[in-house]
């Protein structure tokens, strides 16, 4: 029996023309979290819980992690990605940005320190685990995929508490003594007998800690958290507003990776296969270059500037460095006009000339959503890039990058929703509409997350 040759993204981007039109032609719509319902009561109602209350997000069964052991992970680790890993003890997480030989972001992930020659990467890894296979360094890479059956189980569970009444429940929650836990340090915790570890961070802009333990020990778990979560208004959060939890503190989930035309990145795309995110995200939206570099942010427009360690060389620093220097946008917060929402909103279902649907709690359609914001004399001035409905917010809001000329909060400008250039599947037409927009910060609301230490 002969075995069939997978194509690489290299081959699947020459035979389609182009990054371009592969990923305008991609299968992957919007990203859609598997493996639990939609709502556990409304996305609304769960949306308000990272507020006010506490909300429990699910990651169990999305999340994909890398498993990296050896004594030079760390040194391994310093020539990719950009941000600085020393020092890094035990029992600490850090948050990992990589970029290409360009400078252009490629992905971030969040890296664990879970004992002396043991790291666990958690968030897109594909970057990190072909420079694993090529190195001469005392690392070793293990995949742990977002898969729970019996071929590849995972490693652990994973869930977040977040919002202002999570380290309450917490403190009620654990047995004994909650400890003093610092932004970004781990804590060695018990629950309902089962020993678990907690990070402490905000996803969702407030106080929260992800929570992960042995999968074997997961409902009993789960099962206290959401016991003792019902005297703080605890709401579970279904998969339609999970996809909105990084909307209010800004954060890109995933932007489109820079990988699909620099020369030093052939050999990593004859790599990468045809089940790879790079290869299976649709591009839709009303930006329509036919130059797929017109689409990369690099990693300060994506707010991770300050992380930067110029200090020591890793790859991309020199084009980075100038692009430090020489910043040409900035990450915003739009906030959509109302009347101009429900405009493109009865557009989508009425009347004879139907433009693209606006969903709620997340309008955009594609996986790598890209929307052309306009300066007041029509000129392209940004792209918008991620889109939700925010119930703390009561409007539609986006995440985009705009020329720091027009990124003043309170400024004024147009964003295009539609999708005149229709490749995919996920979108239902052509037809462009002009909706308002007004700048605003980013995050949108001020980030409470080093509370409750």
């Amino acid at each position: 029996m002969t075995d069939v040759v997978q194509p690489s993204l290299e081959s699947m981007i020459e035979a389609a023309g182009g990054a371009v039109n592969l990923l305008r032609q991609a299968p992957l719509g919007k990203f859609d979290p598997p493996g639990y319902p939609k709502e556990y009561s409304s996305w609304r109602d769960e949306q308000r819980a990272w507020l006010n209350t506490v909300a429990l997000l699910e990651l169990s069964y999305h999340m994909p992690e890398l498993h990296l052991r050896g004594s030079e992970v760390i040194p391994f680790l310093e020539e990719i990605v950009v941000n600085k890993l020393d020092p890094f003890p035990v029992l600490r997480a850090k948050q990992l940005v990589v970029a290409g030989p360009d400078g252009n972001l490629i992905a971030d992930a969040i890296i664990f320190h879970e004992e002396e020659d043991f790291y666990r990467i958690c968030g897109d890894t594909d970057w990190i685990y072909f420079n694993v296979l090529k190195s001469t360094k005392d690392v070793t890479a293990t995949v742990n995929p977002n898969w729970y059956g019996p071929q590849i189980p995972r490693d652990v569970f994973r869930v977040q508490l977040q919002g202002p009444l999570a380290h309450d429940l917490m403190a009620e929650l654990v047995e004994g003594e909650l400890p003093s836990v610092k932004f970004f340090h781990i804590a060695e915790l018990s629950i309902a007998g089962k020993k678990v570890r907690a990070l402490r961070h905000g996803m969702a802009g407030s106080p929260g800690f992800e929570i992960y333990g042995p999968w074997e020990d997961q409902e009993i778990v789960r099962a206290a958290i959401e016991q003792v979560g019902q005297r703080f208004g605890l709401r579970k959060v279904g998969a339609l507003a999970y996809g909105t939890s990084s909307q209010e503190s800004s954060w890109m989930p995933v932007p489109l990776p820079a990988v699909y035309t620099h020369p030093d990145l052939q050999e990593y795309r004859e790599w990468l296969g045809p089940y790879s995110l790079a290869a299976l995200g649709s591009l839709a939206g009303s930006m329509t270059s036919t130059d797929i570099e017109d689409y990369y942010i690099d990693p300060i427009e994506a707010g991770y500037g300050g992380f930067i360690d110029w200090n020591r060389e890793f790859v991309g620093r020199d084009a980075l460095r100038e692009r430090f220097e020489n910043q040409r946008r900035r990450k915003v917060t739009l906030e959509w006009n109302d009347e101009d929402v429900v405009s493109a909103i009865a557009a989508g279902f009425f009347g004879e000339q139907k433009g693209q649907t606006l969903s709620l709690p997340v309008p955009h359609y594609a996986f790598y959503p890209s929307d052309v914001v306009q300066g007041p004399d029509g000129s392209q001035v940004g792209i918008s890039q991620w889109s939700s409905f925010s119930d703390n917010a009561r409007r539609v809001i986006s995440t985009a990058v705009i020329d720091i000329t027009h990124a003043e909060v309170g400024t004024e400008l147009v964003l295009l929703w539609g999708n005149p250039d229709v490749q995919t599947a996920h979108s239902d037409a052509q037809e462009v509409r002009r909706i308002r927009v007004t700048v605003a910060p980013a995050p949108y609301f001020t980030k409470n997350i080093r509370d409750a230490d």
